[in-house]
């Protein structure tokens, strides 16, 4: 049984980081980015496949996996062959541990895997963004690192980011003295504002921002617990500070209302604005009853809202998150939590971000893994594709620009990090 050059996947595997409490160093490779998202293709799919033979695991016949004693997993086929004729013994070609075939018992996490990528959900290909059909062959193409800006010093500590849809331009909301940077589409840094401070446009602890189409960037304030909004030149037009517990998310609509989350009410208000004459026209819930809600986006073509949910950890568990979709007229589409995706998925994914691609498709940050995912449209969530898969620390922002370029806050290393289609 030859081995076909692949390093076993517990090796891939254990140079990952431990989750969301302990995001470890930025990770810096000299592969580009083709390179390195093919290693982690591949890294994803022997999870799913028989680490002697290389075959995919079946429900069904040879490709059946078993467990042998000492805990690794072979197919049915590779099993038999192994032991030989007399299927007396065999030894484990990864760690020598002798046994029987007798000894050998079904791997019942790996057979309840298979059966939720049956072909009703598109099968292994589906699951692995491979192509094949559904939503997998219409996923977006691979993309490579274009721009990479800010760094400590520059950004301290940042919590959102934000494209403005007519200049191209980037405000990133931190830590800093000034707690807004505005970048140009080159990378330079054309503005700084929102002083740190108690004034009345001052900004405490900036969570998130946004940024309408008419260029008015605003910014949810954790420390007064109010919505801000300032100007395309760093002037305070506007704060509403009534009614909120924590706001935290906020995404601009293609009308230029804000869509915001407030985690501690466990709410989802719309706020409609004149944002040049600093007036507020209506503040209103439309959505209640959710957890801890923190990260939402809103489609620019349909309409749909999706929340990124924190809940709440049980036992000994660290929590998990939960990705909602709801259509325009805030109807439940899809929902799904950590749990639930790393059944269908091979590996745990803990949202801290989330925004819609020009195709209208659900695209998360994930901690455990370091990556960004793409779920699919709404109307086939949950899919599963990597778009990116290395060089990012701990990604909590997410953005798309005019020109549909991805934009990531990777506050890991105070960072933004632009990517195109290569």
């Amino acid at each position: 049984l030859a081995r076909r050059g692949r390093a076993p996947a517990s090796a891939a595997l254990s140079a990952r980081p431990a989750g969301p409490g302990d995001p470890g160093p930025p990770r810096v490779s000299g592969r580009s980015p083709q390179a390195g998202m093919a290693a982690e293709d591949e890294a994803e799919l022997s999870l799913l496949e028989c680490r002697v033979c290389f075959e995919p695991y079946g429900p069904d016949g040879q490709r059946r996996p078993l467990n042998l004693p000492c805990g690794h997993v072979l197919c049915r086929a590779c099993v038999g062959a192994l032991a030989g004729a007399e299927r007396q013994r065999l030894e484990c070609p990864f760690c020598r541990r002798l046994c029987g075939p007798a000894e050998t018992s079904e791997c019942r996490p790996l057979l309840q895997l298979l059966e939720l990528l049956g072909p009703a959900s598109g099968g292994l290909a589906s699951a692995l963004g491979r192509s094949g059909g559904g939503a997998a062959a219409a996923a977006p193409a691979g993309l490579g690192l274009r721009l990479c800006l800010g760094g400590w010093g520059s950004l301290v500590n940042p919590t959102g980011v934000a494209a403005c849809p007519g200049s191209g331009r980037l405000a990133v909301a931190h830590d800093g003295k000034k707690r807004i940077h505005v970048f140009g589409p080159s990378g330079f840094c054309l503005r700084r504002f929102g002083e740190r401070g108690d004034a009345n446009n001052n900004i405490k602890y900036a969570l998130d921002v946004t940024v309408t189409s008419d260029g008015h960037v605003v910014v949810t304030d954790g420390g007064d617990c109010s919505v801000k909004a300032f100007d395309s030149e760093g002037r305070g037009v506007l704060a509403v500070r009534e009614g909120f517990c924590l706001p935290w998310g906020l995404d601009a609509t293609a009308k230029s209302e804000v869509i915001l989350t407030d985690s501690e009410a466990g709410a989802l208000y719309r706020l409609a604005a004149d944002f040049q004459r600093g007036e507020l026209k209506k503040c209103q819930m439309i959505r209640s009853r959710l957890v801890s809600p923190r990260a939402v986006a809103v489609c620019q073509s349909s309409g749909a809202v999706v929340v990124v949910e924190h809940l709440k950890a049980r036992g000994a568990s660290k929590g998990s998150t939960r990705v909602t979709i709801f259509s325009a007229e805030m109807d439940l589409i899809g929902q799904m939590d950590s749990f639930g995706l790393n059944l269908v998925f091979p590996s745990r994914i803990y949202a801290t971000a989330v925004a819609f691609d020009r195709e209208g498709r659900v695209i998360v940050t994930d901690v455990c893994s370091q990556a960004v995912i793409c779920l699919g449209k709404p109307e086939q969530f949950p899919s599963f594709n990597p778009l990116i898969s290395h060089g990012l620390s701990y990604p909590v922002g997410l953005t798309y620009t005019a020109n549909n370029s991805l934009v990531v806050l990777d506050s890991g290393d105070h960072s933004v990090k632009v990517y195109s289609s290569t």
